[in-house]
């Protein structure tokens, strides 16, 4: 049976990150030149959000960017420091760090788990990464009562199924890893609100922890050149204001979903330190 190592797919997955970070000038000027073309739109008149996205190759956008008709405006790489309750002056700037602002009170906690990462990080042990640190999906199945949202990850090929057709959030639901979704339309953006977490995982790979309170809010937005995957995060136990990840742009793919190896961890007992970031 085949075996992936946690730790070679998250250092594949940080080389990834990286060069998203290294194309996000080019990335950011070409959405503001590109021409609009009109969204595929599915039967009831809503964008067409159905195939494969190629995750992967999502890129982050660090500049503010937005559509000529006004309907979507975009402020990537929002700079916030962990260690004040205030974002830095002034404007954007490729490459920043996009940190969450977590309540002083919480700062030593966030410091912690950072530097002990290799040991409080579940992922690292095969442990389901939550929303929405899980990111975009890889398929979208998209009915006139609901979406369906395929992932493929190492801990294991999770699914959500979001109502569209006015449900409220269930009232008897457990907490769980992905949370309890809704999704409604706004305009030609589907907007997704997740509830309902447990408390023991990371909305974001460096220490980025949160409390039962924790609402996440998804908006895809699709047009005839890609899907744009936008998320806020809002605590208000832990945070002083609500965190804004880096906006994706993601491309239709041609290949298929493929079942994901089992996770095994083995290289754990092999680590040097508790910051198995700073070993890569």
């Amino acid at each position: 049976m085949r075996m992936r190592s946690s730790l070679r797919y998250r250092i594949f997955r940080s080389l990834v990150a990286a060069a998203g970070l290294l194309l996000a000038p080019v990335f950011a000027l070409a959405q503001q030149a590109a021409p609009l073309k009109p969204a595929p739109r599915a039967a009831d008149g809503h964008p067409d959000l159905s195939g494969v996205w190629n995750t992967a190759g999502g890129i982050a956008s660090v500049f503010q960017t937005q559509k000529k008709d006004g309907s979507i405006s975009i402020k990537g790489g929002d700079q916030f420091n962990i260690f004040t309750s205030k974002r830095p002056a002034g404007p954007p700037r490729a490459g920043a760090q996009n940190v969450p602002s977590y309540k002083r009170e919480f700062v030593e906690k966030v410091k912690y788990l950072i530097d002990n990462e290799s040991k409080m990080d579940q992922v690292f042990y095969c442990g389901k990464p939550g929303v929405p640190r899980i990111g975009a999906p890889r398929k979208i199945i998209q009915t006139t009562r609901e979406v369906t949202l395929l992932y493929e990850d190492m801990s294991g090929d999770s699914y959500r199924v979001i109502p569209t057709d006015g449900r409220p959030h269930r009232a008897n639901a457990d907490p769980s890893y992905n949370g309890d979704s809704v999704g409604h339309w706004e305009g030609d953006a589907l907007v997704v609100e997740a509830v309902n977490f447990v408390e023991d995982t990371w909305f974001g790979e460096k220490g980025y922890f949160h409390s039962d309170a924790m609402k996440v809010t998804e908006r895809f937005t699709r047009d005839a050149d890609g899907l744009l995957y936008q998320v806020t995060v809002d605590d208000p136990k832990v945070l002083t204001e609500p965190w804004n990840m880096n906006p994706r742009k993601l491309q239709l793919a041609d290949e298929p979903l493929e079942e994901s190896p089992r996770c095994a961890e083995q290289d754990g007992n092999r680590l040097l330190n508790s910051d198995h970031h700073q070993q890569r």
